[in-house]
């Protein structure tokens, strides 16, 4: 069974597009519930609300924290993944306008957001600051993105090798390569969430439309963990059966496995099959 919690408007209505979405996917039963509490409900369980036995979907500090939190003992979860990033790696080839608008949709999503823009050209910086200012008084959630910009930086920094070095340290949730050797810089970043490329790749067409799914780690998580993709919603078992043959093959390794471990019981489970014949 698969649960949604989705958090209602004022009205106490869910958008009908959220809706359509859950019914197209699947989606078995709906509640009006999110935030911490609805991480609470989930990981144990209400009168209401089925506990589950993985928790998916990302969320602000406070839901991270819930997640992390229920996941050491309650319920499985996806990944830490709380307010969204984004690093744009950009040279003097970018287009100011693109820089800023990539920017721009990540910092809109609310005011813990962060954005960054990582760049050899100071005259690049100069431009996308000003476009940032003309697409930022055209934005209806203009207060949520300004906020968001006092938590972001402009980094000038000297060469590619500094920002590939700065890029694995900080592991971008997303990440967009906008230069004119872009595919030369992809294969030197190790940590990142979701990598964009070229200058028609923006980060929204991973939000929405282009394959890639777009719950990805945050706060550095990307160093340690992947983004949600199908392997995240299967568990694994094993089996397996040795014949006679194939344990007398194998036996030696494991007995001398087993005495450098100290664990002759080990050692003695095998050692007695093969001596049996």
């Amino acid at each position: 069974e698969v649960i949604l919690c989705t958090p209602p408007n004022k009205e106490g209505n869910i958008n009908p597009a959220i809706l359509f979405a859950a019914k197209t996917a699947g989606v078995d039963k709906i509640f009006k519930a999110g935030g911490v509490q609805a991480i609470g409900a989930m990981a144990y369980g209400t009168e209401t609300i089925p506990k589950v036995y993985k928790i998916f979907g990302p969320g602000n500090q406070y839901v991270t924290a819930a997640k992390q939190i229920v996941s050491l003992k309650d319920a499985a979860i996806d990944m830490p993944a709380g307010p969204s990033e984004v690093q744009v790696i950009a040279d003097d080839s970018a287009d100011p306008a693109f820089i800023a608008s990539d920017l721009l949709s990540q910092a809109e999503h609310g005011a813990d957001s962060q954005v960054i823009l990582t760049t050899t050209s100071e005259h690049l910086i100069a431009s996308v600051m000003e476009e940032i200012e003309k697409q930022l008084s055209k934005l209806p959630r203009r207060d949520m993105a300004e906020k968001a910009l006092q938590n972001s930086k402009a980094i000038l920094l000297k060469n590619n090798e500094e920002i590939i070095e700065l890029t694995n340290e900080y592991a971008p949730e997303h990440l967009i390569i906008e230069t004119e050797n872009y595919n030369e810089l992809a294969e030197k970043v190790i940590n990142a969430g979701s990598v964009f490329l070229g200058h028609y790749t923006p980060e929204s067409a991973g939000d929405y439309a282009s394959g890639t799914n777009h719950t990805l780690p945050t706060n550095g998580y990307a160093k340690a963990y992947s983004g949600v993709n199908l392997d995240s919603f299967i568990r694994k078992i094993t089996f397996q059966e040795i014949s006679k043959e194939g344990i007398s093959n194998l036996g030696k390794t494991i007995e001398v496995m087993a005495e450098n471990e100290l664990l002759y019981a080990h050692k003695n489970a095998v050692s007695l099959r093969i001596k049996q014949d």
